[in-house]
């Protein structure tokens, strides 16, 4: 099921030269804005806008795609907390932020969205780079 209106739905959101992996129900990549360093999403692959919608067994597996996603970011960044986010006002369709927090990070005990700061956006080697580093756990790690 689709929804014609839905950025994600479209392909045009997020950026495929982001795409990291496909997964059971979801698709992972690198969130435009790299401030906090591996900043990733986690989309689902058919239209829906909250869990309840969801199967149980979706939202099972949904949830091992996102937790397969926080260990290799938490393993490969030596993230000290990952933070999870799933809101849907701007975008309703499901996705996670899954954010690794960082031993630098510059307001550890504040969300993403309250940390003002101007948006991270890699080169596309630099986008490549940790997109290939992420793949390649991907492959090693279940």
């Amino acid at each position: 099921m689709t929804d014609p209106t839905c950025k994600a739905c479209q392909g045009s959101w997020p950026r495929e030269d982001h795409f990291i992996a496909d997964l059971s129900l979801s698709r992972a990549y690198l969130h435009d804005d790299q401030f906090f360093p591996g900043w990733t999403v986690v989309v689902f692959k058919r239209h829906a806008t909250e869990l309840f919608h969801l199967a149980p067994t979706e939202r099972i597996l949904l949830m091992e795609d996102v937790s397969r996603i926080a260990k290799i970011l938490a393993q490969i960044y030596e993230a000290k907390k990952i933070n999870y986010e799933l809101l849907g006002n701007q975008l309703p369709h499901i996705h996670w932020h899954v954010i690794p927090r960082l031993a630098t990070d510059p307001a550890p005990l504040e969300p993403v969205w309250r940390v003002p700061h101007e948006p991270l956006f890699r080169s596309g080697v630099e986008i490549q780079s940790a997109v290939q580093l992420l793949q390649s756990a991907i492959q090693t790690t279940r």
